[in-house]
């Protein structure tokens, strides 16, 4: 038993299903919960665009006064730091004279390399840096294949891992945590981010909110105020409206509820209302977010390279200031096109559909550096999620992981199939 751990919170913003605080309490005779603002996470990238925008930005700040809230009626709190982390944890490790820190494992590069720098930081300390795999449904430990050897086809990798794998049951929040006197939580403003303040536009899907308990009210929502679960297969291609699709990413990005919390209520749902294709879908999909988080393992920073991971040519390296700014703001020949990413720029969401057909645009018919694209969505995506949208952006470029190499969408036939009665385009094409 050590005396004092912190724990630093990451993208894993919950009390629900997280075992590194769950390890951490056990081990530890008390805990401080931490989070540190990066501010690598609050600067422009490469690309010309900031790393985080203002939908996710207001999302952060929303997660994180619930997790507060959440602490404190634990006999707890959080501690708020801003700056580097590899400077920020060791400093409060030495004002708090802890032993050892708890985190989540990262397997994205940059956000790996700051974990390094914290570990070699808190080496000098003799601290220690204990991190668990949190983010997937399926323990990378479980998987049927070492990580080296995953399959690069999707349907080949779900097909093997649910057949040779389990799903581990989540963890049980914690009923109370011992911790030091916290202070009351004071969070930085979108200014101090250096984040301009947007309002989401009225015509948004939802109103998203950040936060574990908002998270958990949009399960029972949709699992069990409307059942939207047993029919989510038939809807889930939708554009206008709540429910069309489960609209759980911007938490599951953020970690306010965990994969395998879903699908836990999930198998409860089923043995309420029945397993059909449609309950089964929703855990198909989780499986692609795994799938991306286990390629990142394996590539590491290949997926941000213009060759990808199949180190061949994808589409032009080209940048067109014109036509990328067409893009970005829904002024492009395709009003399909406009009509997404006019919903984009607004609210930070876009549906499933959406983006596929917008990234085909942008490669295919614009022919530009297919990064851009990724760092835009990264900029404005309020569910952004590095593995999944990176992961997804290569796939469509023809450079990830898609085994029929260039994937091009028919832009006017998509927009037939999936809006056809125009209600989608009249919502954002209508001032």
């Amino acid at each position: 038993m050590i005396k004092t751990a912190l724990v630093w919170f990451k993208t894993d913003l919950r009390i629900e299903d997280n075992e590194t605080l769950v390890k951490a309490i056990a081990q530890s005779e008390k805990v401080i919960p931490v989070y540190c603002f990066d501010e690598a996470h609050f600067e422009t990238s490469v690309y010309g665009f900031k790393k985080t925008g203002s939908f996710r930005a207001q999302f952060l700040l929303e997660s994180l006064e619930d997790l507060d809230a959440k602490l404190r009626t634990l006999g707890s709190g959080l501690r708020i730091v801003m700056g580097k982390p590899e400077v920020e944890i060791p400093k409060l490790v030495q004002e708090y004279k802890a032993q050892k820190v708890f985190a989540k494992r990262e397997v994205a590069f940059e956000e790996k390399q700051t974990e390094k720098k914290v570990q070699t930081e808190l080496f000098k300390l003799r601290c220690e840096l204990d991190t668990y795999s949190t983010s997937t449904l399926y323990h990378a430990e479980d998987l049927p294949f070492s990580i080296k050897n995953i399959p690069d086809v999707f349907t080949n990798f779900r097909k093997k891992t649910e057949k040779d794998a389990e799903i581990r049951p989540p963890f049980t929040a914690p009923k109370q945590i011992n911790s030091p006197e916290i202070p009351a939580i004071e969070l930085p403003t979108l200014e101090d981010l250096g984040v301009s303040k947007t309002t989401i536009d009225s015509r948004a899907v939802l109103a998203f909110k950040g936060g574990e308990s908002e998270a958990i009210q949009r399960l029972q929502h949709y699992f069990y105020n409307t059942q939207s679960l047993s029919t989510y297969k038939e809807t889930r291609n939708g554009m206008v409206g709540a429910d069309y699709s489960s609209k759980f990413s911007p938490w599951l990005a953020m970690g306010c509820i965990s994969a395998r919390y879903i699908y836990a209520e999930v198998k409860k749902y089923e043995m309420q209302f029945g397993a059909n294709d449609s309950t089964y879908w929703l855990v198909f999909e989780l499986l692609w977010r795994d799938f991306f988080r286990f390629m990142f393992k394996k590539y590491q920073t290949k997926f941000f390279l213009y060759e990808g991971i199949k180190l061949k040519k994808g589409n032009s390296k080209s940048l067109n200031e014109k036509l990328l700014s067409q893009w970005v703001n829904g002024t492009t020949a395709s009003d399909f096109i406009n009509a997404n990413m006019l919903e984009l720029q607004q609210t930070g969401f876009m549906s499933n559909r959406g983006r596929q057909n917008v990234a085909s645009y942008f490669c295919n018919e614009l022919n530009m550096d297919w990064r851009l694209g990724a760092a835009y969505f990264e900029e404005q995506l309020i569910d952004y999620d590095v593995c999944s949208n990176w992961g997804n952006w290569a796939y469509l470029a023809g450079v990830g992981n898609d085994p029929r190499g260039h994937r091009y969408f028919n832009i006017e036939k998509q927009a037939t199939d999936y809006d056809k009665n125009k209600a989608f385009r009249k919502l954002w094409l209508t001032e």
